[in-house]
């Protein structure tokens, strides 16, 4: 959304007041800040930058949908000493609902702690609805929009109205499930797989358990996936299809098992390699599959570009819009960064949560090398043109000391080139 690293955003972590910043400063500019001056620039849903519940940053019109976070802010309470509370959170309550305490809008999207709501009424569903009709009211409007539509599901705990949909017989186990992290990758993923693998085999049947996860998962895809269709619906519908950019992609993936592990948290290809896909009608109506490597901080400077600003000199990234017409070859390095920190849910046990606390820096090369760094952790290097699955940990053999060298020399120039300050380990 800002074109910047974390570190250079000043958020590290989600809206967690602490010894980071949690709020995003206001200096810090969101591309609604940076489009043209014409645009009518939109945000619905989770925000986890500060306050959810009021617009800022260049956004004019703002639909909330988490209050979890809001007891971290001085105005917490109106004038009128009243608790404010998000849209949808009111939503639920003209719908007959009570949303998981005062302010826990947060827990009371698809899979709440306590049950789940049906689809019509889930966080997605309802984002939904209401970027439909942000856009059947933009097409009758004459000034072009800018809008973010930001879902929760998929999420943990994995639960939701469509639980049923896929039957658990015929969900793909993939080749990583039920195995474990070697004795050589970090004790941070074999901690974890060795809490969630007890939990698996506690059950009697470990791959029933992680194939009943997956397909609550997939159902809660699904819930997602016919959000999205509502706002794709409404935009073909209102006739401005075909000059609007969408683009479609997530922060994370899931271990759903893989490697013995749930959740984010690691670097693994299931985690850290997520779907992007955009729709730029004028270039092509044909499907194509982009080969390299992109980093989200790329998305900014390339709808920029798209949209015909100049682009900003401060950003991280680069617009990629050379690449989308086969001008130029998508050939860059990736740079990730972990910061650690206090978990903001229980991850099973004083040692995880202990071992969750220390960061990591990660590069993946053009040529599909990984270099995963940590201060306080075992390094990890692996060849992801030969072991996509990422099972042999080549940091510590003696054949790729040059190649971890120059992968390492790589994060430290970004670390220069974008002021992060982390002390890696030599090499």
């Amino acid at each position: 959304m800002t074109g910047l690293y974390p570190h250079s955003a000043k958020v590290v972590r989600n809206s967690q007041p602490g010894r980071w910043m949690s709020n995003l400063p206001e200096d810090v500019q969101t591309i609604a800040e940076m489009a043209p001056d014409e645009y009518v620039c939109a945000k619905f849903g989770k925000w986890h930058l500060g306050d959810d519940l009021i617009p800022q940053h260049g956004f004019e019109e703002w639909v909330s949908t988490e209050d979890a976070h809001d007891a971290n802010y001085p105005n917490f309470q109106t004038r009128e000493g009243r608790f404010r509370h998000s849209d949808y959170y009111e939503y639920l309550v003209e719908h007959g609902y009570e949303p998981e305490g005062e302010s826990d809008g947060h827990l009371s999207h698809t899979q709440g702690q306590r049950g789940f709501l049906p689809e019509e009424h889930t966080m997605a569903s309802f984002l939904g609805d209401r970027a439909a009709e942000f856009i059947r009211k933009q097409s009758d409007s004459d000034r072009p929009f800018l809008m973010y539509l930001t879902m929760f599901e998929p999420h943990p705990p994995y639960n939701g109205p469509l639980n049923d949909l896929y039957d658990p017989d015929f969900i793909p186990d993939g080749p990583l499930l039920n195995t474990k992290p070697a004795a050589n990758t970090p004790l941070f993923s074999r901690l974890r797989s060795d809490r969630h693998t007890a939990e698996a085999e506690e059950t009697g049947d470990a791959t029933k358990y992680w194939r009943e996860l997956r397909a609550r998962y997939y159902g809660n895809v699904t819930v997602l996936d016919r959000a999205v269709a509502k706002t794709l619906e409404a935009l073909e519908a209102s006739g401005m299809a075909e000059n609007t950019v969408v683009v479609f992609t997530t922060d994370h993936g899931d271990s759903l098992g893989d490697r013995g592990m749930i959740n984010k948290r690691s670097f693994y290809e299931e985690v850290s390699r997520v779907p992007c896909m955009m729709a730029v009608p004028w270039m092509s109506d044909q499907q194509q599959c982009i080969n390299g490597s992109f980093g989200q901080i790329d998305i900014v400077p390339t709808l920029l570009d798209l949209m015909g600003a100049e682009l900003p000199d401060h950003l991280q990234g680069q617009s990629i819009v050379d690449e989308l017409t086969g001008d130029r070859q998508l050939e860059r390095d990736v740079f990730m960064q972990w910061h650690g920190g206090a978990a903001t849910v229980p991850l099973g046990d004083a040692a995880i949560e202990q071992m969750s606390t220390v960061p990591w820096r990660s590069v993946v090369t053009s040529d599909r090398w990984k270099l995963n760094l940590s201060p306080g952790d075992q390094c990890e290097l692996y060849d992801l043109n030969t072991d996509p699955l990422e099972q042999t940990n080549l940091f510590d053999h003696p054949n790729h000391r040059d190649r971890v060298r120059d992968l390492a020399a790589r994060i430290r120039i970004w670390q220069d080139e974008t002021n992060d300050n982390l002390a890696l380990p030599a090499v």
